[in-house]
């Protein structure tokens, strides 16, 4: 009789019987509480009538909780073939609820295998957790094709995920986040749950998109003027948005804002009437 729920092997016995050791090349520290997993299943939501993508599944410990919880139907993406086996055998112990693509999650569209309404939930490898969340929150058309993010990051990068003006860890993803969606930290993941161990806390973000932006501005130029703004955070906004036109303090002017101001003191309010601004140059 197996000790989990789900009839599955404890997750232990999946990797031991697998060899699937965790990669620092890839970003690996595999979540070996099913406790904890289920806990993040739960938070997205009611799954029942939800397609899910995961990132990163690896032995599968979170995908074995989605469905379990109830996924319509889980697409999970996984660039480590030695994780396949332990992955199809999930697949067999939910029938038509699994499909697994191998490659990398920064090169693969799901979107032919997902039908909406669509769930993001992934314990991210740390190596491409940003650039994927960017990517989330950036998409050409609004509202993006997920009705929520349920992510686990880096305790570091969830708090700048939620920061508020004038915090120290407000920057780039604090508006892009903020701007078009409600982040929220759910909990945190002491490094002890993980197998190897991680030099730092985890913390789970759930991230719902909102169906407008809170303020008006163009996606591309907002994305173009934050990233400047932030880019040398000590320097005056003069001096960092100087490549956008050789009228800069005039447009920050314009839009209220003193040339001398440091990016970390606006509000996304603020960057969307800049950007505005901007564009109509």
């Amino acid at each position: 009789m197996s000790p989990t729920p789900d009839g599955l092997p404890p997750l232990r016995d999946v990797i031991a019987a697998h060899g699937l050791s965790a990669r620092k090349a890839l970003g690996q520290n595999f979540l070996m509480d099913l406790n904890l997993t289920g806990r993040i299943a739960r938070r997205a939501g009611d799954l029942r009538n939800s397609d899910v993508l995961e990132i990163g599944p690896g032995p599968g410990g979170l995908t074995r909780a989605l469905l379990s919880e109830g996924a319509r139907h889980v697409v999970a993406i996984e660039r480590d073939a030695r994780c396949l086996p332990a992955l199809a055998e999930i697949a067999a112990a939910f029938p038509g609820r699994l499909t697994v693509l191998e490659g990398d999650a920064l090169r693969i569209d799901p979107a032919a295998h997902l039908q909406p309404p669509i769930r993001v939930v992934a314990n991210l490898p740390y190596n491409v957790g940003t650039e994927l969340l960017v990517r989330w929150l950036t998409p050409e058309t609004w509202p993006p094709f997920w009705s929520s993010l349920t992510l686990m990051f880096q305790k570091e990068v969830a708090e700048r995920i939620v920061a508020a003006p004038g915090s120290k860890a407000y920057g780039r993803l604090s508006v892009l986040a903020q701007w078009r969606a409600m982040p929220r930290i759910a909990f945190e993941i002491p490094p002890r749950a993980f197998t190897p161990p991680p030099k730092v806390t985890s913390a789970v973000v759930h991230i719902d998109r909102l169906e407008a932006p809170r303020f008006e501005a163009d996606p591309a130029t907002l994305s173009r003027v934050v990233a400047l703004a932030f880019g040398q955070r000590r320097k005056m906004l003069r001096a960092n948005l100087r490549s956008l036109g050789p009228d800069i303090e005039t447009r920050l002017a314009a839009a209220g804002i003193a040339p001398t101001e440091r990016a970390e003191r606006l509000s996304i309010e603020d960057f969307c009437r800049l950007s505005r601004h901007i564009d109509e140059g």
